[in-house]
């Protein structure tokens, strides 16, 4: 999708008017049909969003860290023990098998845990001075916070912002994406059960252009999180620019994956295939332009194709399911004109390559010999396509790890102690993976450079953003 059509769509939006009030249509992307109405928020309703976190922040602020503590801990416990009846309903909303949902219910709740007990472990520091006089640093929180999430993994997503806003003292009005209201509301069902105090976390559907222009431009808000796509980034950091908002932006990525000649190749394909196709490649890390030693590079097309011709898709409350439908009907659209256009290019396809027969499926697909001037090969497919190329040298690998303008995640396999020092230190992005795909966990920061956003979350830097630094001296 073009920059544009992006921005457009985030401005515009996809609504429909009811009866005195807009709605969005949530629709199950197995069978493309509707399954539930959302209404969406006036703004009248942002405005009381607004006053109640208002009145909720000098409240929350002096809520003893120990109770702060106590209500997550909560939360992440009542997760757990409903985990099963939310996952199922993020599998109907957003389409991933329910084993792909529940471990996502878990790892929301991880957050919650984490955050509970690195709260306690916030100190400041005290610097030296002559006797009698004392100069301390501090954190404090920053206040209260917007945060808007997208549909790829609606609840862990959102959980990452809040749990670690929560537990620094700040009040949250959250704009969840609008394509998973049950599982979402369930989060913060879970919050209100845990016995949060009113206003200081609160869930608002609407349209995204006013929800964020109207908490952009109010006093109140002190601070915004967004994860989603470069061009919606862009524009909201605009608009945190003219009203001096702090900011931090996860966006998108086209993680590259280095395979040299040296790794066990049969452990990497058992390894890579999978996660290539978890939540259908709509993974903002997911491994997505493989640059292949030649020495190896026809055994892996052979070794990947084999594997994705196994993968299973089908709807995603099915067991058996290891792969289910795209989340929307805009997904299948683009992804099928990046493979066209590769293919016209000279790509060859080795798997897949269509769409599926009813609602938003599309094959799980593998290009290979994909030219650089491909468009898959320049923008992030955000879908179950893997595209790769080879490549001779260490710098030849490195050149096109680091040629687009994304930073969020790479990978790489290799065997060779020196060659993975130097991969770490060389590839230009926020995270990278040797010999792994395990990089996000709640104690590890998560974000990216470049194009890819600036700021973390997960880990005591995901604390630190929802924070303001102060120093006190005394003589």
């Amino acid at each position: 999708m073009s920059y544009d059509a992006e921005l457009k769509l985030f401005i515009d939006g996809n609504w429909k008017s009811g009866e005195g009030r807009d709605a969005f249509t949530v629709i199950n992307p197995v069978t493309a049909e509707g399954i539930a109405e959302v209404p969406l928020a006036t703004a009248a309703d942002l405005e009381e969003a607004l006053a109640a976190a208002e009145r909720a922040w000098p409240l929350w602020r002096a809520t003893e860290v120990e109770k702060r503590a106590a209500i997550l801990h909560k939360a992440a416990a009542l997760l757990i023990e409903r985990a099963d009846h939310i996952a199922a309903i993020l599998t109907q909303e957003q389409g991933k098998p329910l084993a792909e949902a529940k471990a996502e219910v878990t790892g929301s709740a991880s957050m919650f845990t984490w955050y509970a007990d690195e709260i306690k472990r916030d100190y400041g520091r005290t610097l030296v001075r002559p006797t009698g006089q004392r100069s301390i640093v501090i954190r404090q929180p920053v206040g209260p916070t917007a945060t808007f999430t997208p549909w790829n993994f609606p609840i862990y997503l959102l959980a990452k912002k809040i749990a670690a806003a929560l537990a620094a003292g700040c009040p949250v009005i959250s704009r969840p994406p609008q394509e998973t209201p049950g599982c979402t509301g369930e989060l913060f069902r879970a919050l209100d059960d845990a016995g949060i105090p009113k206003g200081v976390a609160q869930l608002v559907h609407g349209k995204a252009a006013l929800v964020s222009e109207a908490l952009f431009a109010s006093p109140v808000i002190r601070k915004a999180s967004f994860t989603g796509s470069v061009p919606v980034g862009k524009h909201l950091m605009k608009l945190a620019a003219d009203h001096m908002k702090r900011i931090t932006l996860e966006l998108g990525g086209h993680a590259p994956v280095l395979i040299f000649d040296d790794c066990d190749l049969e452990k990497m394909l058992d390894m890579v295939v999978p996660q290539k196709f978890r939540n259908a490649g709509q993974v903002c890390v997911s491994p997505t332009r493989f640059y292949v030693q030649e020495g190896i590079y026809d055994a892996f097309l052979k070794g990947f194709a084999a594997r994705t011709a196994h993968v299973k898709i089908g709807d995603g409350l099915d067991a058996t399911t290891k792969m289910g439908p795209l989340a929307n009907a805009r997904r299948p659209d683009e992804i099928e004109k990046l493979v066209n256009d590769a293919a016209a290019k000279g790509a060859r396809v080795l798997a897949g390559g269509e769409r599926g027969d009813s609602g938003f499926f599309f094959q799980p697909t593998l290009l290979g010999d994909v030219p650089i001037n491909a468009d898959i090969m320049n923008e992030e497919p955000f879908g179950p396509v893997a595209v790769s190329a080879s490549f001779k040298s260490f710098d030849d690998a490195i050149e096109q790890a680091n040629r687009l303008p994304f930073g969020l995640a790479a990978f790489a396999f290799t065997e060779n102690g020196r060659r993975a020092n130097l991969l770490g230190d060389a590839i230009e992005s926020g995270m990278v993976g040797i010999n792994t795909f395990a990089i996000s966990t709640a104690d590890a920061p998560f974000g990216g450079v470049k194009d890819s956003g600036f700021g973390s979350e997960g880990g005591k830097e995901g604390l630190e953003t929802y924070q303001v630094v102060k120093a006190i001296h005394l003589a």
